[in-house]
């Protein structure tokens, strides 16, 4: 395993448009970091206002959320910055949505492998 430490600042990594399947709105996302040895999958997602996810599951592993900026919906709780979530394995979550638009930090597991997305609809 690779143990040299990744420094970065994300205002130089570039939010590239992120294909969500069933989303609606925009998505663009920033990945921090996406290396599989070292066991997770950190970034940062941009929601459009008015973005909405669909209920859905990960069977690969958990996933974490971090509001960085602006609103978050969660299955119809509102968040505001600062606020966090948390995901199980197999667990259904979502609809994930934002009014006026947020940025998420994110670290899951390592899900997606050979093009295919670790993304089931609920």
């Amino acid at each position: 395993m690779d143990t040299q430490a990744i420094k970065l600042a994300a205002a130089d990594i570039e939010a590239t448009p992120f294909q969500i399947p069933g989303a609606q709105g925009e998505f663009r996302i920033q990945i921090l970091n996406e290396d599989q040895a070292r066991g997770v999958v950190t970034t940062i997602v941009h929601l459009p206002p008015g973005g909405v996810i669909p209920a859905h599951r990960h069977q690969a592993g958990a996933e974490m959320h971090y509001v960085l900026e602006g609103d978050l919906i969660e299955a119809g709780q509102e968040m505001g910055v600062g606020g966090f979530l948390t995901h199980a394995p197999g667990q259904v979550h979502g609809p994930h949505e934002s009014r006026g638009g947020a940025k998420v930090l994110t670290v899951q597991q390592w899900q997606s492998k050979d093009g295919s997305f670790d993304f089931e609809p609920a």
